[in-house]
């Protein structure tokens, strides 16, 4: 699908996203880490402009990548885009088995993410099974990154990219949903890996407001209990 030409330039890179998205951060964090330009949209999630909706008619959420007038939506499916066109700072690794094994790692990322959401948003029971979920997952991921500086090595790479949501977000749903999925003593290496993460410049300079977040997480958690109430 093409969108009108007068939108952008031929070789123009525009980004869609919310600067509250954790999978949008990821694009921005990848076209920075490769000194890409592009020109940045923000949605407002609450209130989907048409641009939204032609661009990403399918799923209607963001991000949304466009290059070459053409749209590229899903974050991981954009970050490998991004990769094979901009060979600058590569991200994936070049050996097929271990460029699949990030990829295994970075649909892992996503799963995970959406638990540690449902969990924020839930209650009692249903709660705690979730918590006890993504707990698990993350015992995986210390094991993982035991060792290493970051899950690619010594640079951050797709894996890290993919999970980068835990060290901003995941504490912010961890207060609006009164729970604990990363616990300190026990993920010692998962501890070291958020500080690594986000000492790096890139990252660092590139947060959402905490504020902001805090606000929107315990909308969409009012939001969420008011659509269970008979």
């Amino acid at each position: 699908m093409e969108i009108r030409r007068e939108m952008m330039g031929s070789e123009k890179v525009k980004l869609v996203s919310s600067v509250l998205s954790p999978v949008g951060r990821r694009v921005e964090w990848v076209l920075k880490l490769k000194g890409v330009d592009y020109e940045y949209v923000e949605e407002d999630l609450f209130n989907k402009s048409n641009l939204l909706l032609e661009l990403n008619p399918v799923h209607k959420k963001v991000p949304v990548l466009v290059h070459h007038h053409k749209p590229i939506a899903e974050s991981l499916i954009i970050l490998q885009y991004i990769d094979q066109t901009w060979n600058q700072y590569p991200l994936l690794p070049q050996h097929p088995y271990q460029r699949a094994l990030a990829r295994f790692w970075g649909t892992l990322a996503d799963k995970l993410a959406k638990t540690s959401w449902d969990a924020m948003c839930g209650s009692g029971d249903e709660q705690e099974k979730t918590v006890k979920e993504a707990r698990e997952v993350m015992d995986k991921l210390e094991e993982e990154i035991k060792g290493k500086r970051f899950f690619g090595g010594d640079r951050i790479g797709y894996i890290d990219i993919a999970f980068g949501w835990i060290p901003c977000w995941l504490p912010v749903w961890e207060e609006v949903g009164s729970m604990q999925i990363v616990e300190p003593l026990k993920h010692t290496a998962i501890s070291a890996w958020i500080n690594n993460f986000l000492s790096h410049p890139v990252i660092s300079h590139n947060l959402p407001p905490r504020d902001k977040l805090l606000l929107y997480s315990q909308r969409r958690k009012k939001d969420f209990s008011s659509t269970l109430r008979p």
